[in-house]
């Protein structure tokens, strides 16, 4: 049984939330986030870079108090407000290539989390964890939510459908050219619809915000138990998300790249490879696979089909399904010699989503040897791996949709 919650966002007001929303911090070039913070003096970016005002790097402690009170400024200059009553929120998306994404921002239950009722699929690592933990608890805000997918459902449906013949609160398009929409389900009969519909959903799953749920987590543990009073009401208790139906959720793969052969010559790489692989060179043509366990690989100025040799793999669990494990464990281990995905200097990951002329470049310039292309993962999988208690490796997956920060912000 999965519970949420509506809450009371703090949110721009209608004729500033477009310069307000911005993406992540660290998908700006600095040329972008200097632009940004230059001229446009509402941009979310200045609350989390509150140190561009000083022209000085800031970070740690310091920097979680400047955030905060470069929030409570936006507030207090009233470009921010907060709802008086509590709702969930559509998100709506329609992106450049058409693609529509329709959600439901509410509160997400930290109990749910840890009976794992929210499942995960990703590891997480104990420092990050404990760093934006500590930076929540300064700032007392969340403005990024978690993406939480659920089994398409009728009733959330038609009552989507029938909030967004209303004009919406927001509307404003970004210069991605991704138009982004919300409207406001303060209802009671709404409200309490959307509420008994989640209510008799086994499981939740999470798409992306593992290290937020997290530290979400650990938060309310920390406030938890600085409070006499707690009684399981507070904000603290939960986290803001953004759930989405199964069947709009787009999962995209993650390209490998590697700096070096590991010390052997092509030759050698390519008869390593042919004892699990059956190889065909495909020249200087642009390839992509289109099944699962078929691999790219983009060698010396030429492409390869790789075909898994199925007889010499053994399938035990459903994360060997997956073929960023499958690719780890036949290719980047044993041969390339890279044990630790997340920190190796010598591996680098370029989203599915950009052109292949991206991984072309970063190969032909010299700054990698060889790159690694394959079929994105299904929400099947990607379910199963949870459902199974397993993990699957760093940058398995490129998510969307992707929601512009500082739109709605979640208080505790």
């Amino acid at each position: 049984m999965a519970k949420i919650l509506p809450f009371k966002a703090v949110r721009p007001t209608r004729d500033k939330v477009s310069l307000v929303a911005s993406r992540s911090y660290q998908s700006y070039t600095q040329a972008e986030r200097e632009a940004r913070l230059d001229y446009n003096p509402f941009s979310f970016l200045h609350i989390v870079n509150p140190g561009y005002k000083y022209d000085k790097e800031i970070s740690g402690k310091d920097r979680y108090q400047l955030v905060k009170n470069r929030y409570l400024e936006f507030k207090e200059d009233d470009v921010f407000i907060q709802d008086k009553t509590s709702s969930f929120y559509i998100y709506k998306i329609v992106n450049r290539d058409k693609e529509v994404f329709n959600g439901i921002v509410a509160a997400a239950s930290v109990e749910d989390y840890e009976r794992d009722v929210i499942k995960k699929h990703e590891d997480t690592i104990a420092s990050r964890e404990s760093i934006f933990k500590d930076y929540l608890k300064t700032v007392g805000f969340n403005a990024e939510p978690v993406l939480l997918t659920y089994p398409d459902n009728p009733i959330i449906s038609n009552i989507l459908n029938e909030i967004q013949q209303q004009r919406a609160e927001f509307e404003f398009t970004t210069t991605f050219r991704d138009t982004h929409y919300l409207w406001l389900i303060n209802g009671k009969e709404h409200i309490d619809a959307i509420t008994e519909a989640f209510e008799k959903m086994e499981t939740l799953y999470i798409a992306d915000g593992h290290h937020r749920s997290s530290s979400s987590q650990l938060l309310c543990e920390d406030l938890k138990s600085q409070n006499k009073d707690h009684d399981g009401t507070e904000n603290y208790n939960y986290f803001m998300s953004y759930l989405i139906p199964e069947s709009e959720l787009r999962i995209h793969e993650f390209n490998r790249l590697v700096k070096d052969l590991n010390g052997l010559t092509k030759e050698e790489f390519l008869i390593q490879l042919d004892a699990m692989f059956r190889i065909e060179n495909r020249g200087i043509i642009p390839y992509k696979p289109s099944k699962k366990h078929h691999f790219s690989m983009y060698l010396d100025g030429e492409f390869y089909s790789l075909y898994l040799r199925k007889t010499n793999f053994k399938f035990e669990t459903s994360l060997d399904e997956l073929d960023a494990q499958l690719l780890y464990k036949t290719i980047l281990n044993p041969i390339l010699g890279i044990s630790d995905l997340r920190n190796d200097s010598r591996i680098d990951y370029l989203s599915g989503k950009k052109d292949i002329i991206n991984l072309i470049s970063k190969i032909d310039s010299g700054a990698f040897q060889v790159g690694f292309g394959m079929v994105p993962a299904s929400i099947e999988v990607l379910k199963q791996i949870a459902d199974d208690g397993l993990k699957m490796p760093p940058k398995s997956t490129y998510i969307q949709p992707k929601l512009r920060s500082g739109v709605t912000i979640y208080e505790f």
